[in-house]
């Protein structure tokens, strides 16, 4: 989106600050709504990095509390800097749910579907002996293991297909603040039906009702953010970015 005022050093000054974000924001992110009751017991749990891992909703706060900074700092204002950088998101959160998959975890709920898969690691977390698995699974003893893909799901959605429908919506003039709008709402949608794949944390299960999870909890008040800030956008209509 050019036209907002960025210098050619700007993206990358960002890029460092907003790393930032992301690690601590992440951490902590994962430290309170994920393992709070570690933190409670070891209140170190927090730097202790091979134990568990981080959250993307603290990362994303963690990226907003320097985008504030960094557009207070510059000039842009919060939008201007939330509009610019939020098209490129989705590819990170592809890239990163593919890591996922490769690294076999965050692994899906088990299923039955022709392209569910065995995930070693789920195995392993249960008590298993990696030793014994490849046995079990020529045996076909672990077809009762078969698990959903949902990294790959997450990678599809949350990545590919946000990532097309922002960089469509923001080719075009719009008021500011829709781009960040359209991505908190289509993140919220696509991470919230997701879950309904994803093998919750087992530390926490469901919840409530015995299918809602931490990640949709997480996820509403970004849905229901990014529709009011549509909204809001459009019946003000002013500070238009430039296509």
């Amino acid at each position: 989106m050019p036209g907002l005022g960025w210098k050619l050093d700007d993206p990358g000054d960002f890029l460092f600050y907003a790393m930032l974000g992301v690690i601590i924001g992440g951490r902590l992110g994962y430290t309170f709504f994920y393992s709070f009751d570690s933190l409670v017991e070891d209140p170190l749990f927090m730097f202790k990095i091979n134990q568990g891992g981080m959250s993307f909703h603290g990362g994303f706060l963690g990226v907003m509390a320097v985008s504030w900074w960094y557009g207070r700092k510059k000039g842009f204002g919060f939008w201007g800097v939330t509009d610019f950088i939020v098209p490129m998101v989705p590819l990170g959160l592809m890239f990163g749910r593919i890591g996922n998959f490769i690294g076999g975890e965050l692994w899906g709920r088990h299923s039955d579907v022709s392209w569910a898969m065995i995930f070693p690691n789920a195995l392993e977390y249960q008590g298993w002996k990696s030793e014994s698995l490849y046995q079990l699974y020529l045996a076909g003893a672990l077809n009762d293991e078969a698990r959903h893909p949902s990294q790959l799901y997450q990678a599809a959605l949350e990545g590919l297909a946000l990532f097309i429908i922002l960089w469509l919506f923001s080719s075009k003039q719009r008021p500011r603040a829709a781009v960040s709008g359209l991505f908190l709402l289509g993140y919220g949608i696509f991470r919230s039906v997701v879950e309904q794949f994803r093998e919750p944390d087992e530390q926490l299960s469901y919840i409530a009702f015995d299918w809602l999870t931490m990640g949709q909890l997480l996820s509403m008040p970004m849905l229901i953010a990014g529709g009011i800030l549509l909204w809001w956008a459009y019946k003000n209509g002013n500070g238009k970015n430039p296509a």
